[in-house]
């Protein structure tokens, strides 16, 4: 298969797979989003990097001595409907990179990163990419399995906790936390994290 190194290359109309993406080698920052090229965000904004960057510290402090890992993008989750089953990269049409993501089932990563759906997905929001993040990966992380889905607004300072109801298949509301808040992930009842220093200028 012929290597990829310009964006201009691709037909952004096209239909893609996981195989087709391990060819790419282009600056530009993508998603493929159920085989469609979607491109990333430019630069995150100072607020974003500073929330991300807060809460990496938290979760680093508290999964280190455990067996689940924590990542920061950039890492890559392949992503499928967990209804069905896995044959090969060709069969993978989505892979997204979350800004935060907790895996305790270590055999889903690999070299590439991660297959299948992590336990915990942290994405903070951009004003440029809230509809993508609301819409279009929350459907995405529900269909996968992600058991929890926090949506983090740095200029609202607000977190939004999605829990997954496994019996109905919904993600749930659990709570919503502002930036004066203790929150704490549902998976693990004995992480704390201060909103107020996550949100702290």
């Amino acid at each position: 298969m012929t290597t990829i190194t310009d964006l201009s290359q691709l037909d952004p109309n096209g239909h893609y797979s996981y195989a087709d993406y391990l060819n790419w080698r282009f600056d530009a920052a993508i998603e493929l989003i159920r085989g469609k090229i979607s491109l990333m965000s430019p630069a995150p904004s100072l607020d974003h990097q500073r929330v991300s960057w807060q809460l990496t510290g938290y979760l680093f402090e508290y999964f280190r001595k455990k067996p689940c890992r924590a990542f920061a993008a950039p890492f890559d989750v392949r992503l499928y409907d967990r209804r069905k089953s896995v044959v090969a990269n060709q069969d993978i049409y989505t892979v997204v990179q979350p800004d935060l993501c907790v895996i305790c089932d270590t055999a889903k990563l690999d070299p590439h990163g991660c297959l299948g759906a992590p336990d915990w997905i942290i994405e903070i929001l951009s004003k440029g990419n809230s509809k993508k993040e609301m819409q279009t990966k929350f459907e995405l992380y529900r269909e996968s399995g992600v058991k929890e889905y926090w949506i983090v607004y740095p200029f609202e300072q607000a977190v939004h906790q999605f829990v997954l109801d496994e019996e109905y298949d919904i993600y749930r509301l659990l709570n919503m936390f502002s930036g004066e808040d203790l929150a704490t992930p549902n998976l693990f009842s004995d992480c704390t994290i201060d909103l107020q220093e996550v949100f702290a200028e």
